[in-house]
């Protein structure tokens, strides 16, 4: 009885007291659990007792059959009682081994977890240390190349505004010496290009190119004819001349006649042959004409302007643009003088430069949109916050184009493309690198994607400051590679020749330059 009162208080103790142990009470659950174990040997070790007692009193009584199996049953009661103690104990045991175990894991995966976060922090660290290191090296060229810009930018602003100072006074001298109309009226000039954007490329000599705008006479008008219509918008023109009257106005002009209605002999003897009979050719403004007669107007003004005291003038070979070289004692200066006709009111121009290496007849006038680009590059840095890097970033980019077959315009288009989508705040001189890696990037997607946009053709994102005829910037966009798509090959030696130019350019960085 006393056995089997045993195995039930043990069966509902384990019943009661077994719990399904959870991490966050393992650790009440191991000491209950302990404190169950040590009652349990406690009230085991009193029935071993209470067992003992009863088996002395047996002991002296008679040794009857009775006794005999009484004594006989108990010892097998005894045998059972330690069957059952045993299997109770390994229970514990397991259930001991199994927290115990649990425990280890913990300690294991707490401690994985200590090092993994100081294995983290450490890389964090590393990863910070690097990035400071990169910052202080890109400040160290940012202020490098802030000082460097605002020398350079400070002698080209100067350079360029003696050339253009040089330019309008002779345009002025020009219309005073000029009595007839044998040659077009001079117009105020821009400054364009490289030089006057502000982004010369580092390294190569300067050439101040001007644009000097034409404007007909008295008595004449421009009539702009598209080649081919097919061509728009980057087509070319001829500029057709026509004879107006001006008989009205003989008495606002004073000696002034109409070239329609007075013969020729009168017309020679007071004012001089008309455009169609110097700078024409077959009714149409002749390029290689007017530059001619432009180079002979400024022999004549030179003796005239005040700079001819201290420079010395020599005028270069060319046939659609005039090259001057003036020299002084300290300095020398190139200057290419384009002439262009305005097309309406618009930013874009007729231009009397083509491109190089292709024909070009004398009566073919290009489109130009470089007094427009001049003006955009004005406007952004009119814009832009103090100490912006643009110009910087284009200048390091074009002074790796030597010996490649990219041009400086393909450059110059990429990053209008960038100032025009970028948010000019991004230009500054903690964002200079990222700027540099943006512009070969991409340039390296347009050759991927074989097509570079032209940036005022087609474009209807371009600053509301800049005007385009309307007709250039509805028209689809001028695609700058297509050489590109025609020829794979050049496509490949185009991407080999970008990543020379990104090399070239992370040595000037290094350098310093």
């Amino acid at each position: 009885m006393v056995f089997t009162k045993l195995l039930l208080w043990v069966v509902q103790q384990l019943i009661l007291n077994v719990r399904v142990v959870s991490d966050e009470l393992y650790e009440a659950t191991h000491e209950r659990m302990e404190h169950h174990a040590k009652q349990l040997s406690q009230e085991m070790a009193q029935l071993l007792q209470e067992l003992e007692q009863k088996s002395q009193e047996q002991r002296s009584k008679e040794q009857s059959p009775v006794a005999w199996r009484a004594l006989l049953f108990a010892a097998l009661q005894h045998w059972q009682f330690w069957v059952i103690a045993g299997i109770l104990l390994l229970l514990i045991l397991g259930l001991y081994w199994c927290l115990r175990k649990r425990s280890h894991e913990e300690d294991s995966s707490s401690e994985e977890d200590r090092s993994s976060s100081s294995s983290r922090e450490e890389e964090e660290h590393e990863e910070q240390n690097e990035e400071d290191e990169v910052n202080e090296y890109a400040n160290d060229l940012e202020r490098h190349f802030e000082e460097d810009i605002q020398w350079t930018y400070q002698n080209l602003f100067t350079e360029c505004k003696y050339v253009m100072d040089f330019v309008n006074a002779f345009t002025l001298a020009a219309k005073h010496i000029l009595l007839d109309s044998s040659v077009p009226e001079l117009q105020p000039c821009f400054g364009i290009g490289s030089a006057h954007e502000g982004w010369h490329p580092y390294g190569e000599n300067i050439i101040h190119q001007v644009l000097v705008p034409l404007a007909p006479p008295p008595g004449h008008t421009f009539l702009p004819e598209l080649c081919d219509p097919g061509e728009m918008p980057e087509g070319n023109f001829r500029i057709r001349v026509e004879l107006e009257c001006t008989c009205m106005n003989e008495q606002v002009e004073g000696n002034m006649l109409c070239f329609l209605h007075h013969d020729e002999e009168e017309l020679n003897w007071n004012q001089g042959p008309s455009l169609l009979h110097t700078v024409c050719t077959n009714s149409y403004l002749d390029v290689q004409k007017t530059v001619r007669r432009f180079r002979q107007l400024m022999k004549t003004c030179w003796s005239l302007l005040p700079h001819s005291n201290q420079w010395r003038l020599t005028t270069l070979p060319g046939t659609r643009s005039c090259k001057l070289k003036m020299e002084g004692e300290e300095q020398e200066f190139t200057i290419e003088i384009i002439l262009g006709v305005q097309q309406g009111n618009s930013d874009i121009f007729m231009s009397s430069q083509a491109n190089e290496g292709i024909f070009t007849p004398g009566t073919i006038w290009t489109t130009s949109c470089a007094v427009a680009e001049a003006k955009f590059f004005r406007l952004v840095t009119e814009q832009a916050p103090h100490g912006n890097f643009h110009l910087r970033c284009l200048q390091l980019c074009a002074s790796t184009l030597v010996g490649t077959g990219f041009s400086s315009y393909t450059l110059k288009t990429v990053v209008m493309h960038l100032l025009n989508t970028t948010p000019l705040s991004g230009w500054c001189r903690t964002h200079f690198l990222l700027r540099l890696d943006d512009i070969m990037s991409y340039l390296w997607h347009c050759l991927e994607e074989r097509r570079l946009n032209h940036f005022f053709f087609g474009n209807e994102k371009i600053p509301e400051e800049i005007v385009v005829p309307p007709a250039l910037q509805r028209a689809e966009p001028v695609n700058l590679f297509q050489h590109l798509a025609r020829d794979p090959d050049a496509q490949a030696e185009a991407m080999r020749e970008l990543l020379d130019m990104q090399d070239r350019l992370i040595r000037m960085l290094n350098d310093g330059h």
